[in-house]
């Protein structure tokens, strides 16, 4: 039986901390919720570098400022999840004939890993005094990158992304909302300095400037969000990449921080998704690209996108013999898969006709 809340006791920081360990997470934070990020993010929408992402931006307000989004909120609790990878995330590279799948997709969905620990850790804290609270993992208006910063979990580096200096590039965020005041964690300064190796590592050159992304140059982007045919301009550039891209995280110089034994092991990659054959996806139904990526955020993007993708990393490969697979998905019931292949289909022979 869980013991009953007692109003008179004060939550830690510490105590909320110890917990959140016990739970899985590698790194733990707590901010005020008055916080307010609605410049930069005004900024960048209005550059209109979110692509296809409307979800962006019709909820700005309350994505920019926690207390917009629920005005009780007096504390923020940014977590922390490792996933750093036990192999090189770029060792595929020159491996034309395998696809390139982002570490962050290999093993199992991190929303429903993240999120079943944030309500367990949400539970313990209602436990330990009465409060009221809300949990997100990335499917909120939450801006858990600059909050993960302000918490001192890291900071966003010239690629956007969070850094830390213990687990790298390699954090899945989670954020608990809540109605208590809690001693708060001093922000984790910038510390990228004059290091400029993920701005050039970029392979579409999708950073504007530092720290400034333009997602519809990104090949996660393009890979994953964008829903029609993906720009011919970005394709060469692309090479195996069939879902995400790990090369900006990957160069990162504090990742030579991070202990891939501190990462949960629901993240470990599956066999069948460390390197899959670009020949097998192009193979996919709807059933077959179900039972594959069960369990796995890939899911999400479904079999057309995967296909399309997978079609332009043949194109990519060299290979004429997947211009039989090509050849038929040229017919195939979806638009976008189509013109992909048709695509491949010509820079085969293109590259064929120079032999």
């Amino acid at each position: 039986m869980p013991s009953k809340p007692n109003p008179d006791k004060i939550l830690t920081a510490a105590a909320i901390k110890a917990e959140a360990s016990r739970l899985g997470f590698a790194a733990c934070g707590i901010t005020h919720a008055g916080h307010d990020f609605s410049d930069r993010l005004q900024a960048w929408l209005a550059s209109g570098a979110h692509g296809d992402m409307a979800w962006m931006e019709s909820r700005a307000d309350q994505r920019a400022a926690p207390q917009t989004l629920w005005p009780d909120a007096r504390s923020a609790i940014l977590l922390g999840m490792s996933y750093a990878p036990h192999t090189d995330p770029l060792a595929l590279e020159d491996h034309p004939d395998r696809a390139r799948i982002s570490v962050y997709a290999q093993g199992q969905d991190y929303h429903d890993v993240v999120k079943k620990a944030l309500k367990s850790l949400a539970r313990w804290i209602v436990e330990q005094s009465p409060s009221e609270l809300k949990v997100f993992v990335d499917t909120a208006p939450v801006m858990e990158k600059p909050l993960a910063g302000e918490a001192g979990l890291g900071w966003q580096g010239k690629h956007s992304n969070l850094v830390s200096r213990s687990h790298g590039s390699w954090l899945f965020l989670g954020a608990i909302y809540t109605s208590l005041a809690l001693e708060v964690d001093p922000a984790e300064p910038d510390h990228c300095g004059r290091c400029t190796a993920c701005q050039t590592a970029c392979p579409t050159n999708a950073f504007t400037a530092p720290y400034r992304l333009d997602a519809r140059r990104c090949i996660s982007y393009l890979t994953i969000e964008h829903k029609g045919p993906i720009p011919e301009e970005f394709r060469v550039a692309m090479g195996n990449r069939i879902y995400g891209c790990d090369d900006c995280l990957a160069v990162c110089p504090w990742n030579k921080f991070a202990d891939a034994a501190a990462a949960n092991r629901a993240f470990f990659p599956r066999a069948e998704l460390v390197a899959p054959r670009i020949a097998d996806l192009l193979q996919l139904d709807d059933a077959s690209f179900r039972q594959v990526f069960s369990g796995s955020p890939i899911k999400r993007i479904g079999r057309d996108r995967l296909v399309r993708n997978a079609c332009i990393a043949a194109g990519n490969s060299g290979d004429p013999k997947l211009l039989p697979q090509l050849t038929a998905l040229s017919a195939d019931a979806s638009s976008v898969v189509q013109e992909a292949a048709q695509w491949a289909v010509g820079r085969l022979n293109a590259a064929s006709a120079k032999l």
